[in-house]
């Protein structure tokens, strides 16, 4: 079993930054795939970044490219979400997730997911 605990949201205006965390527990995530998701009022849960565990290879929606960076600390088995140039699309309920399979950015080959933190991007 995996516990994921995200942390970080908040509000903040156009342009600010904000970094989100992933805390895993339960498990060694060397073998996991964790993705980044947000959902927005009635809204379908969307993809934002993914990064492999073990190789540390990174995806990301083009919605995010280039404003956002997905990272991992193995000591702390947590994973970060690097957010810059925030807009008020990106205003959301922000989830981690952990997946031992190759998908990428369909939510339901996610195992394991977080409670959700809130981010609000006012303008």
């Amino acid at each position: 079993q995996v516990q994921l605990v995200e942390s970080g949201g908040g509000l903040v205006q156009a342009g600010d930054s904000l970094r989100l965390s992933c805390a895993a527990s339960g498990r060694t995530f060397s073998r996991y795939a964790v993705g980044w998701f947000r959902q927005a009022p009635g809204k379908e849960r969307q993809f934002v970044a993914r990064i492999d565990w073990s190789s540390g290879v990174t995806y990301y929606s083009d919605s995010v490219k280039g404003r956002f960076t997905i990272s991992r600390d193995n000591a702390k088995n947590t994973v970060y979400l690097q957010m810059n140039s925030l807009k008020p699309e990106d205003t959301a309920l922000y989830y981690c997730a952990a997946q031992l399979s190759t998908v990428i950015s369909n939510p339901r080959g996610y195992e394991y997911w977080g409670q959700g933190t809130q981010v609000t991007v006012s303008s």
